[in-house]
């Protein structure tokens, strides 16, 4: 098992900045499992969409209306997974989430973080 805790969301203006991280924990085993680390996030409404990927190789990929404005990245000492968010939108508002993949199949999710973005 694999438990992740998002948090760093908050409320800011249109053109400001946040840090949302995630906590990763559980058996060492499962933590060694993880594949992809990935962002998703849900707008009211909306279905839940992709943000941000960093995969085992450090490779990275984003969703074409986040690209040059977020930034995904990892600290694997301490287990954490960071998005950086700047230049942010109204549009931007949304729940975000934290998701792990592992090799064994399963994926694992956060209970999710609020960004509110004012015009």
């Amino acid at each position: 098992q694999v438990q992740l805790v998002e948090s760093g969301g908050g409320l800011v203006q249109s053109g400001g900045s946040l840090r949302l991280s995630c906590a990763i924990s559980g058996s060492p085993r499962a933590v060694n499992s993880i594949t992809d680390r990935v962002w998703y996030r849900q707008a009211p409404g909306k279905e839940r969409e992709f943000v941000a990927r960093l995969n085992r190789g450090n490779g990275v990929d984003y969703a074409d209306s986040v690209k040059g404005r977020f930034t995904i990245s990892r600290d694997i000492a301490n287990k954490m997974v960071y998005l950086q968010m700047n230049d942010l939108k109204p549009e931007d508002t949304a729940v975000y989430y934290c998701y792990v993949g592992t090799t064994y199949g399963r994926g694992f999710w956060g209970q999710g973080t609020q960004v509110t973005v004012s015009a």
